[in-house]
């Protein structure tokens, strides 16, 4: 690899680019094509971040895979649809559940891990954008910023405080693109 390594904002999925389904409290992600919408400024605010050079790069969980309560064909027709509306450049998937003790799953680091490897990112310049525990224990795990979407879920919260909270993806791209442009007012 030649050059210097390049900044990333990643993404969680459900609950920041599409809407995550809530029931009782708690996120779930779409279990049809037609409960799958993404946030309506996803787009925008996207572009804004591509328009500052980042990466950008969706790291998802989806353990429904595992529990044979959802399915691949399912899960590729929303990354489809995600991959031909949105500037992203990729999307990982882990589809495997808790007890596979797995490298890839949220709060581990192994997506973000695999991306900077694969991308040549520089995490430490580099921001994850998340809307539960997982994400942003897997951010600070590798040195990102951390965003959290906070839609007060009836869930434990990080271990660590994300760098910032905010309600919205369009205020979390705001936070990202003034901690770019004036670095020492964020």
């Amino acid at each position: 690899m030649t050059g210097s390594l390049r900044p990333a904002v990643f993404f969680d999925r459900d609950g920041v680019l599409n809407r995550a389904c809530l029931r009782d409290g708690k996120p779930y992600p779409p279990q049809t094509l037609e409960e799958f919408e993404i946030v309506p400024d996803a787009r925008e605010s996207l572009t804004k971040l591509k328009q500052l050079g980042f990466l950008l790069i969706v790291v998802t969980n989806q353990p429904d895979i595992a529990r044979g309560t959802q399915s691949q064909a399912l899960i590729d027709e929303i990354h489809a649809r995600l991959k031909s509306e949105l500037p992203i450049d990729d999307l990982l998937v882990c589809p495997h559940d808790d007890r596979d003790a797995c490298d890839c799953r949220k709060p581990r680091p192994g997506l973000l891990l695999n991306a900077a490897r694969r991308y040549g990112i520089d995490l430490n310049r580099s921001f994850l954008v998340g809307d539960r525990w997982r994400d942003i224990d897997a951010g600070h795990a590798v040195g990102c910023a951390t965003i959290m979407i906070d839609f007060a879920y009836k869930e434990h919260g990080p271990t660590q405080e994300p760098g910032w909270r905010v309600h919205s993806l369009a205020d979390a791209v705001s936070r990202i693109r003034d901690s770019v442009i004036s670095p020492k007012a964020s």
